[in-house]
């Protein structure tokens, strides 16, 4: 379904900031692999946290569900599971997530739907969400609307909820946060990516992501309503949150 990422190699790149288009949809899941530490690690640890939090009945929500990976991750550990949707703004993103649904067998469970969660929100769109997924997605939401768009998550989910959060991070300190993007970038020319795709990319992503301080995404969550905001993930400038709507699901959980 994807071909490898070669998007800025060469001569003909793309021009002006990143963005979601068909060009980057085609390579998209290689990306991700070469470009996210511990991917594959990372969505293991979320379908064994969904397994244990998702709340039985309830619907299932990837925020940002790009070409789908997550979403079938997600169908194949929660069988019971009978409603899941998955929300994003590139409708070439949603062609191959239609793609991977459909492959997987699972395309009576799951809908797919184009919402921009830059944008102003349908409380409709999300209801009854027992377990939601937001995977390097809160960091392309311009920070002005970051409160609103948590604040709807959470507002969309039953108590008992789960909401499980990735992102590239930043750290309280300058000088290790500089440390910390080196050994990043060592880690994509590890997986075959030239100084110049570096740059190129880097230079694409600066108005578009838009990283926090992990003190700054846990205040985030919390003040807008979720109980329990723990990391059960952290690479260097990488992190994962779980984030519980009511405490008594770790009670569950544990049982």
């Amino acid at each position: 379904m994807s071909t490898s990422d070669e998007l800025y190699r060469g001569e003909a790149v793309p021009v002006g900031n990143f963005a979601f288009d068909a060009r980057v949809a085609g390579v998209f899941d290689d990306m991700l692999e070469r470009s996210i530490p511990f991917y594959r690690e990372q969505q293991s640890m979320a379908q064994r946290l969904a397994a244990k939090f998702w709340v039985p009945g309830s619907a299932v929500y990837d925020l940002g569900c790009s070409t789908g990976t997550t979403l079938v991750n997600l169908a194949s550990v929660l069988p019971d599971a009978t409603r899941l949707v998955g929300l994003d703004s590139s409708e070439p993103m949603l062609d191959r997530a239609r793609r991977r649904v459909a492959d997987a067998g699972c395309g009576e469970r799951v809908t797919l739907a184009r919402a921009d969660l830059n944008d102003r929100l349908d409380p409709a769109m999300i209801r009854d969400g027992g377990l939601v997924t937001l995977f390097w997605t809160l960091q392309f939401i311009r920070p002005l609307r970051r409160d609103a768009l948590v604040s709807w998550i959470y507002d969309g989910m039953v108590e008992d909820g789960a909401l499980i959060v990735t992102e590239k991070i930043l750290t309280d300190n300058s000088d290790m946060n500089r440390f910390f993007i080196d050994l990043y970038y060592d880690y994509k020319r590890d997986n075959g990516y030239s100084e110049e795709e570096i740059a190129r990319k880097r230079e694409a992503l600066e108005n578009t992501l838009v990283p926090y301080r992990t003190s700054e995404n846990v205040e985030l969550l919390r003040r807008n309503g979720f109980e329990i905001v723990e990391t059960f993930f952290q690479w260097f400038n990488f992190a994962g949150y779980l984030c519980i709507k009511k405490p008594t699901a770790l009670r569950r959980a544990s049982a």
